[in-house]
Order: structure tokens, then C-alpha cells, then sequence
């Protein structure tokens, strides 16, 4: 059926599973200079999988220029001068391709010698690496999407004194560059997006994901109020751990800050302690729920302080699992029986050693990513797909009802 002849009320709706009667805006080319290799290789997998689906459902579809391809990957290089500065190489033209840039700004493992000693990239070089990309290709790429899983400077969304507001700055240079499109994962405030509130800007969740891998890796997790706690580790991430509590129906509990208002030390009331306000955990299996994984210490605090209170297993989840300051907290706190998994995608870079930590599980986010590029790619309705409240609730019966649970 062609897709003229479909459904005219459907016309905005995105089927996952292969069927979708928006055509696509152009070609697509993906182009994903600093993410982790097995990753970018997995999104273009799936991406080639959705659009063998399609075909076999419409052939026709074999006739549109570029739908079809073995590699949907744009090859791309950011050469660094030895002084530190560096160009973007486009290696192949992306004239009228609807293009998509993935940047993980978060990606140590990427390198470059200056003055001779070999520099880790941080996310300032990864940055500047994607405004250098972008300026290679406006004028010719037909539209500009951006994929940035971990927001730039995300964590500072508000000013409270004399300080740069970089996020903000950012998404206006890049809404200035003509960017239409520009889709992050569990930003640490949405509300950044204000900066922009005529461009094109997308908060996704990773929850779905997150939930999936943890029934898959611990058999006997019994998600229910009376065998488990969602906690969050400080005020900052209480919403997050409220729809976690509240989609799996358990008791939600939190840290929050005792702060002395008597004494102020450079300008600022200083945190006495932290508090915990909740149920009891005994006995319990807890959640603890926070956006990040910086040095660690905010989770491993809590998971010490929640084991002391007699909770059973602690299971921490994170979107992004950084370990700036390396494994051995982690490493300590499982010999010790404190914590038992770390759930965090793959959404950025993960070394060898994350990976093979016997307490690590991964959320592989590569097909949601794909069909999010294939969805915006045919300018479908994202409702269904942005919100993951529908999945979760079949995949928490399918959980319920299995026959060992």
C-alpha cells in the first residue's frame, strides 16, 4: 500500500515495529565523531534492521533515494594541531541529508599530543569539535538535527550568583546555527530549554530502559511496596526518584540537607549534615535513584547509611556513570556486600574496567536511539515514543504475571 493510500486519520502516528505513513524528509546521514565505536555501530544496526521492516511491508519504499543502506554513517575527522587548535574534515557530501550528529562530550578516552604530551578531550573539546562539524556542513546538509545524550554544562541550568550560564549560551549558538533539532537524555533540569523556546529541543527519558535491565539482570527482585524502596540521594533528584516510586508503586524516600542558618562561610549557609525522610528500609531492597555518577560519594554515602539502617540489597541507577575519580569506592562498597549493581546506560563512554565490573549492568539505549532517528527523520509524531509511562506499565505486568515471580 502506498502511502498516499493509508489511513489519512493515521497520518501522524509512529509505529515502532515497522510501519509509519509519514514519508522521510531526506536521506539520512549519521555522523558520530567522538562516541564510542561499538555504540555508533549498534544505532546504525538497528536503524538498518527498522528500515528492512519497512521494506518488507512496502517495497516501493526500495525506490526513495538513500532509504536503504548498508552504512548510514558519514565518515568525519577533527585533526588537532599541535598547539591545540583543530579543523573539521567532512569526507563525504550530506548535499540535501537530513543529518544527524551524535556527541558524547563526556568521552575521556578521546586523545590529542600538544607540545608533545598526549591531552584527554574534555567536554569544552568535544564542544568546540561539534560547532567545527556543524559550520562544515550548514549550507548544504538539508536540516541539522543534534543527539547530545548528556546535556553540555547541563548541571549549571540557573544562575544564584555572578557566574555563566553556559548551557543556555550553548542551545542559542546552536539554535543560532540553525540547528533544528536538539534531543538530550535525563537533562538535570529541562527547564534549560527556555533558552530556546523557539527551537526544537527534547528531553528523553532512559526509565524504560533502566527498569528492563534490572528485571533482566536480578531474577528475584520483588518490585512491590513491602520488599522495595525507591530512595534519592538529595533534594535535586527527588522528581526523578517520585515517578520511579510511583511507577512501580513502591514507598519513596530522600536525603535532604540540615543546614545551619546561623553561619554563613563565603557568602553561603553552610550543610551541617544530611537527613534521611522516610520509611522504615529494613528488609528492603533499595533503589537509589540519581541522574549522574560523578566522583560517586553522594551514592556511596547514601547506600552506607541506608545498609546501616538494616535495608537488604542497594541497587544505585544513573543515566550517565562517569567515575571521574575511578572504581575503588564502588569496588570496595561490593566486596563489602554495601551495594549490590549499578545500572547506568551506554549512552557515553564506559571503560573496559566499568564494563567488567561484576556490579555493573548496562542499559543498551542504541535501538531507542534508532528509532528515534528514524521517527524524526519521517517528521512522525514523538508522543508515544518520548513517553515511556505505557511501556513501563505493560512490562511491569509481563513481570508480575511471569510464573517464578
Amino acid at each position: 500500500m502506498s502511502p498516499k493510500h493509508r489511513d489519512d486519520k493515521n497520518y501522524y502516528l509512529y509505529n515502532q515495529y515497522g510501519d509509519n505513513p509519514m514519508p522521510p524528509v531526506g536521506p539520512i546521514a549519521l555522523i558520530t565523531l567522538n562516541v564510542d565505536p561499538e555504540f555508533a555501530g549498534s544505532v546504525n544496526y538497528f536503524l538498518r534492521n527498522r528500515r528492512a521492516i519497512y521494506l518488507s511491508k512496502h517495497p516501493e519504499l526500495s525506490q526513495t533515494p538513500g532509504f536503504m543502506r548498508i552504512d548510514y554513517r558519514i565518515p568525519v575527522s577533527a585533526p588537532r594541531f599541535t598547539s591545540g587548535e583543530g579543523k573539521a574534515i567532512i569526507e563525504q557530501s550530506v548535499r540535501g541529508h537530513d543529518l544527524f550528529i551524535i556527541t558524547d562530550v563526556l568521552n575521556h578516552s578521546s586523545t590529542y599530543r600538544r607540545f608533545g604530551e598526549e591531552v584527554s578531550m574534555g567536554p569544552d573539546d568535544h564542544y568546540q569539535d561539534l560547532i567545527r562539524i556543524i559550520l562544515a556542513v550548514s549550507g548544504h546538509a538539508r536540516r541539522i538535527n543534534l543527539i547530545m545524550p548528556y546535556l553540555y554544562e547541563g548541571r549549571q541550568d540557573r544562575r544564584t550568583s555572578r557566574e555563566s550560564l553556559d548551557c543556555a549560551a550553548m542551545l542559542r549558538q546552536l539554535y543560532n546555527y540553525n540547528v533544528s533539532n536538539i534531543f538530550t537524555f535525563d537533562a538535570h533540569d529541562s527547564r534549560v530549554s527556555n533558552a530556546i523556546p523557539l527551537g526544537g529541543f527534547e528531553n528523553l527519558p532512559t526509565s524504560y530502559q533502566i527498569i528492563e535491565s534490572l528485571i533482566r539482570s536480578v531474577n528475584d527482585l520483588k518490585l512491590d511496596a513491602d520488599h522495595t524502596m525507591v530512595v534519592s540521594p538529595d533534594e535535586g533528584g527527588i522528581n526523578r526518584a517520585i515517578y520511579y516510586a510511583s511507577m512501580l508503586e513502591v514507598p519513596l524516600g530522600t536525603y535532604y540537607k540540615k543546614i545551619d542558618y546561623q553561619k554563613k562561610i563565603s557568602g553561603d549557609y553552610q550543610t551541617v549534615d544530611k537527613k534521611f525522610l522516610g520509611d522504615d528500609v529494613s528488609g528492603k531492597d533499595i533503589l537509589i535513584i540519581d541522574d549522574m555518577i560523578v566522583t560517586g560519594k553522594t551514592m556511596l554515602k547514601a547506600a552506607y547509611d541506608l545498609k546501616s539502617r538494616g535495608a537488604s540489597r542497594i541497587f544505585g541507577i544513573a543515566s550517565f556513570a562517569q567515575f571521574t575519580e575511578g572504581l575503588s569506592g564502588f569496588n570496595a562498597a561490593y566486596s563489602e556486600g554495601v551495594i549490590s549493581n549499578i545500572i547506568a546506560t551506554n549512552l557515553i563512554y564506559r571503560s573496559d574496567e566499568l564494563q567488567q565490573a561484576p556490579w555493573f549492568i548496562e542499559a543498551n539505549m542504541a535501538r531507542y536511539v534508532s528509532l528515534l532517528i528514524d521517527a524524526v527523520n519521517h517528521d512522525a509524531s514523538l508522543s508515544k515514543l518520548i513517553s515511556p509511562t505505557t511501556k513501563i506499565n505493560k512490562l511491569l505486568e509481563f513481570y508480575k504475571n511471569r510464573p517464578n515471580n
